[in-house]
């Protein structure tokens, strides 16, 4: 399904069932019609270009449908199609997370589901299992079948939330529109495809049962709470020089701790420098991977992403030379500059044509910046004193800004002497302008283009007179997003 922020969606193979299974699996696989709008980054106050796709999903279990997170992102409007019937049915998403690429939406129309079948769940599947994709990939408009085998099981980026996961590998073959189409093996679901790798043959992925089950777990309760995440950088521990330094016995395993990332799983329970050794009794190798099934291995973040939100963990670390068990809650990923986000509107603040957005990496991809405003996302951490990045995104050109109008992408540090860690201490500091002036400074040579400085000076009181004609000259309805008014 051709979407900007998915990629090209694969199908994925589960084992090609027996023929009798055939007619419940193809009952059991629906076809999704998505409209949607993206965000305009550019005019953050009004909704974005609306376009439309396709994409696949499986009847499972309560009359819900199981699909991708990408598939409903920033959703307009759903509706769905049973093979065989011409009929489309309007639908609705019920829960999504977009961290784990899965999503459940359902059809208000019971008669939708008239001579559907429900999946039967089944298992994670090995190396050179088989496995059967079904799905509505461009090329026609009935249903699909095409099958290959297991390649590879193992942690994997998730495109659409940047998010490093278990997947499933296959060498089926992948095509836009099967998109959360489900993959199964024996006549059971054993996954849903969601990407393949680009400029690769035969190499595409599934969302495996782990995945899904752990997110059809977490929405028992009527909301979703996130993939958790233990918030910290780490570096491998095979160098014996640095292991002896560090205190660490010959035969020890264990990942330096080398950032923890306030207000994520690790804050306050690692620290910069402990050799994290064991979670939940589970041994880390020295490249920081732990023993998965048989003779495979598979990254330690396996163990954090399968936990639920507020569950608690135990780990054992070394610190100061001396082995320590600390109590790790799980809490949602921290990060400061987020990644791909879907499904909110955006935030902005206007100050006499300046527009000032929080730091994404949509953002970034949207408008460019220089490589210093990307290695925030590359390599910053949110701290207690800043927790997001505020940027001068661009400015709305008038006489009154004479001398900005390059100004783009420069990350704030003080607003009338105010630090700026967060957009709402952008928004309060403006409220008091420093001798009838609103002094702005930024990170020196942050700016993005040739115009690079440090420094933006207004007149508050010529800046309160030029906003109104600048906000109707730009179709500007507010000065700032809904998420910045008080009550």
């Amino acid at each position: 399904m051709p979407r900007a922020l998915l990629p090209l969606l694969l199908i994925f193979a589960v084992s090609a069932s027996a023929a009798s299974n055939d007619r419940d699996m193809r009952r059991a696989t629906v076809q999704i019609h998505f409209t949607a709008s993206n965000p305009d980054y550019a005019q953050p106050w009004q909704p974005g270009r609306q376009g439309g796709g396709t994409g696949s999903g499986v009847v499972i279990e309560g009359h819900r449908i199981l699909t991708n997170g990408h598939v409903v992102a920033n959703a307009t409007y759903l509706s769905v199609r049973k093979s065989g019937d011409i009929k489309k049915y309007p639908a609705r998403v019920a829960y999504v997370g977009h961290d784990g690429e899965t999503a459940v939406i359902t059809v208000d129309d019971e008669t939708f589901f008239k001579g559907t079948v429900s999946a039967r769940f089944g298992g994670l599947p090995y190396q050179r299992d088989k496995v059967a994709v079904y799905g509505y990939p461009i090329g026609g408009t009935d249903l699909s079948v095409t099958e290959g085998i297991v390649s590879r099981v193992g942690v994997t980026v998730y495109t659409h939330s940047s998010r490093a996961l278990l997947a499933v590998q296959t060498d089926a073959a992948i095509n836009p529109g099967n998109s959360g189409g489900p993959v199964f093996q024996d006549g059971r679901l054993v996954g849903i495809a969601f990407q393949h790798s680009a400029g690769a043959q035969n190499i595409g992925y599934v969302v495996p049962m782990p995945i899904i089950q752990r997110f059809l777990k977490d929405i028992k309760d009527g909301h979703y709470g996130g993939i958790p995440d233990l918030g910290i950088w780490w570096q491998s521990t095979e160098n014996d020089s640095l292991r002896k330094a560090l205190g660490m016995p010959t035969d020890d395993s264990g990942v330096l701790v080398t950032k923890v990332a306030y207000g994520a799983s690790g804050w306050g329970a690692l620290k910069e420098g402990d050799v994290l050794t064991k979670i939940d009794g589970v041994k880390i190798g020295q490249d920081g991977t732990i023993p998965f099934r048989d003779d495979e291995r598979i990254d330690f973040s396996d163990l954090i992403s399968r936990r639920q939100i507020g569950e608690t963990l135990d780990a054992l670390v070394i610190r100061g030379g001396r082995e320590q068990g600390v109590k790790i809650t799980m809490k949602p990923s921290a990060d400061l500059v987020p990644g791909p986000h879907y499904d909110d509107k955006l935030s902005y603040f206007v100050v006499g044509g300046l527009v000032f957005m929080p730091l994404s990496d949509a953002l970034i991809g949207t408008r460019g910046a220089s490589f210093r405003v990307r290695s925030l996302s590359a390599d910053g951490m949110p701290t207690p004193e800043r927790t997001e990045v505020v940027v001068l995104s661009h400015v709305l050109a008038h006489d009154f800004n004479r001398g900005y109008h390059s100004w783009s992408m420069a990350p704030v540090t003080r607003v009338n002497g105010h630090f700026i860690g967060k957009l709402t201490d952008l928004v309060e500091a403006f409220q008091t302008p420093v001798n009838g002036h609103h002094d702005i400074e930024f990170e020196h040579y942050s700016g993005y283009g040739e115009n690079k400085g440090s420094r933006i000076v207004l007149d508050a009181s010529e800046a309160a007179k030029a906003q109104h004609e600048i906000m109707m000259r730009y179709g500007v309805p507010s000065d700032r997003s809904a998420d910045l008014k008080k009550p």
